[in-house]
């Protein structure tokens, strides 16, 4: 993950059709790597690998500066139109190895809408799937991202009175998670200064798991 002046962190994101996975790892990269739009049905049918350019500004260890770069797995949508629970596993575990192999997972992304609530059906569903793809210690390497925060911004709401107001449902995925979780605009570009700041708060999250991987 670390060499002398370069930190890589590998990050997949997850989640149900719709809910702008694809669309959180571009904004994590910085660019416009995975296809993203509405449409009647799950638009991505395969895994693919963005990777971001050398970003400074963003960590220190030891009194340096290290440029980050920042590697994000998009994956089909669980459940899927087109795809079997088994067929969005069975690809995301092959990618998951073949992108990342020893170098390992540092954080998996579950990407919920902040703008619709969570049903339980859901939330056992999503996890459920999560822990077939990365095992018993799936809590420990799963943030959530909370999308389409702007929705919920519109509506009045601060993210503390978001939470306030949130279903047990969410609040309890959270805290199983150990309430790891980042809003995240879905506005078309994100600016420079809201990506540092997401980017932050996962490295954040991967140095309270102590640099470990899966």
């Amino acid at each position: 993950m670390v060499d002398s002046n370069e930190m890589t962190i590998n990050l997949v994101v997850l989640g149900r059709t719709q809910t702008g996975k694809s669309a959180a790892g571009n904004s994590l990269l910085g660019s416009s790597d995975f296809k993203s739009h509405r449409s009647p049905s799950s638009v991505t049918t395969c895994c693919s690998l963005g990777r971001s350019c050398c970003i400074s500004g963003i960590i220190r260890r030891n009194g340096c500066e290290l440029a980050l770069r920042v590697r994000v797995l998009d994956t089909p949508s669980y459940p899927h139109t087109g795809l079997s629970k088994e067929q969005v596993r069975d690809t995301v575990r092959s990618a998951l190895v073949h992108h990342f192999g020893k170098d390992g997972l540092h954080l998996a992304l579950l990407v919920l809408r902040a703008d619709l609530p969570l049903c339980p059906d859901e939330r056992d569903q999503t996890t459920q799937f999560i822990q077939e793809l990365l095992g018993p210690t799936w809590k420990d390497f799963t943030a959530v991202l909370l999308t389409h925060a702007d929705k919920a911004e519109e509506a009045g709401l601060s993210e503390e009175a978001y939470l306030h107001s949130a279903s047990s449902t969410l609040l309890s995925l959270l805290s199983s998670v150990q309430h790891k979780y980042i809003f995240l605009n879905n506005q078309k570009s994100i600016i420079k200064e809201e990506r540092a700041t997401v980017l932050r708060k996962l490295l954040n999250f991967i140095r309270q798991n102590n640099y470990q991987v899966l």
